[in-house]
């Protein structure tokens, strides 16, 4: 059965840019649409109302009735599908989808999906780049940039989309040329009940796909069910026939596919174990997409990384600073500290802290344990983060992200790193992580 109403009532829930991004694709194709939000004033509001001013927005409580008279609720990433008036719809009849599951029905072309608790931005642009370098029209979009259903388009040869675990609640069958879970750490455990739950929303994403990329690096990576499915593994270490790893010669380590060496480490763009990582899963995804090895290899060298995830900003009397923004769970954060601890002959100040999205902080122990010398920590849920350290290390709280700034300077000897990586999310003082990450850049740039 279509999960695309064509004569009934489709409601959309959640007026953000994926929200829009269904108003505008069902309008398009003459749908009746509605549109619900919690918010007085959602985000694209203003623009929905100037682009479809017949359309009706219901803003505040959700109404169970109302949600009740749709064919179908078409549910934005945003909102739980566990919300009462969500499931008393479902239990009326109503089916509930999402944006990427309409897209699944609608694409014409091979889909490359990617999710994970860490790195899933990287790859997917890193993936971008391979596809580009190898001539190949591309569309890139989904949680990371522009929402699926813009993405459309007759002319594309690939899509490469990011996936969160909120966006795989609604899919069913994604059909994905290839896909993979990258890692898995806690994270939003203020949605799920419990680690178990969130890895189950992830597994969505195998769903009816033909190559599996699996992480041996990480055992939750494998998917729970693989019949019928190929795979293509990687990892840093222990190389084996077919697996995309790295082998060490002398005292230089490279990429290899099997046991043939295709890259020097030194001479991939991206740096710190992680980012070696990401570079395998890219490679990995790539092969399963038939892009080019030369095409490949020519990306790994020109590929910068993102902005706000372990970007190098200044060193300063001995010091790098480090604005990895993007590590707003506590998996992030013990990945980045052990890629910059491991690798650097220093110290690493951590500076970390804003909202817990209740998470877990004990996991961090043993990193900092390891390379820490010591932690700041800003936000409302600093001494939270205290108490999961334990007393592991020196721990200095103070009240803005300025003041931690200048703090871990004080901290900080020749030849360690300055690291700001939260393991939080920024919404208690900041818009967004990418704001934080910029005021952390300024900041440096001032000292």
């Amino acid at each position: 059965m279509s999960l695309i109403a064509t004569d009934n009532k489709s409601i959309v829930v959640g007026l953000g840019i994926t929200g829009l991004s269904c108003v505008r694709y069902l309008k398009s194709k003459g749908h009746s649409v509605e549109v619900v939000d919690t918010r007085t004033n959602p985000p694209a509001l203003d623009r929905c109302n100037a682009e479809f001013p017949s359309v009706q927005v219901h803003c505040g409580v959700f109404d169970a009735d109302v949600l009740s008279s749709a064919t179908q609720l078409i549910v934005s990433p945003g909102v739980a599908i566990s919300e009462p008036a969500i499931e008393e719809a479902k239990r009326r009849g109503v089916r509930v989808t999402g944006d990427v599951d309409l897209f699944s029905q609608l694409v014409n072309a091979p889909v490359v999906a990617i999710t994970g608790s860490n790195g899933k931005s990287t790859v997917t642009t890193l993936l971008a780049e391979m596809a580009k370098q190898a001539g190949i029209k591309v569309a890139v979009g989904g949680n990371l940039g522009t929402p699926v259903l813009d993405l459309l388009d007759d002319s594309v040869e690939l899509y490469i989309v990011e996936l969160s675990s909120f966006q795989l609640e609604t899919t069913q069958r994604l059909n994905a040329l290839a896909a993979t879970i990258l890692n898995i750490s806690e994270d939003h455990m203020d949605r799920y009940s419990s680690k178990l739950a969130y890895l189950q929303a992830k597994q969505k994403i195998f769903h009816g796909c033909q190559y599996v990329i699996v992480n041996e690096d990480d055992v939750l990576s494998e998917p729970l069910m693989v019949e019928g499915m190929k795979s293509v593994r990687f990892g840093i270490a222990k190389p084996d026939l077919r697996k995309f790893s790295t082998i060490k010669e002398g005292r230089q380590t490279f990429i290899c596919h099997g046991f043939e060496k295709l890259i020097s480490v030194d001479d991939v763009a991206i740096k710190g174990i992680h980012n070696i990582s990401n570079a395998l899963a890219a490679m990995s995804l790539g092969f399963a997409a038939s892009i080019g090895m030369n095409a490949m290899l020519e990306a790994l060298k020109r590929y910068p990384g993102l902005e706000h995830r372990c970007q190098w900003v200044r060193r300063i009397d001995g010091v790098d600073y480090i604005n990895d923004s993007k590590g707003t769970n506590v998996g992030a954060t013990v990945t980045a500290l052990d890629s910059f601890g491991a690798s650097n002959t220093g110290k690493v100040v951590l500076i970390a802290g804003g909202e817990s999205k209740g998470a877990d902080f004990s996991p961090l122990r043993g990193s900092v344990s390891a390379y820490g010398r010591s932690v700041v920590l800003f936000g409302c849920d600093a001494n939270s983060i205290e108490s999961g350290l334990n007393g592991v290390t020196q721990v200095v709280s103070v009240n803005s992200l300025e003041e931690a700034v200048i703090e871990a300077k004080k901290l900080a000897q020749p030849g360690d790193t300055v690291l700001m990586s939260p393991a939080c999310a920024s919404f208690d003082m900041f818009r967004n992580f990418e704001a934080r990450g910029d005021a952390f850049v300024n900041v440096v740039e001032q000292l």
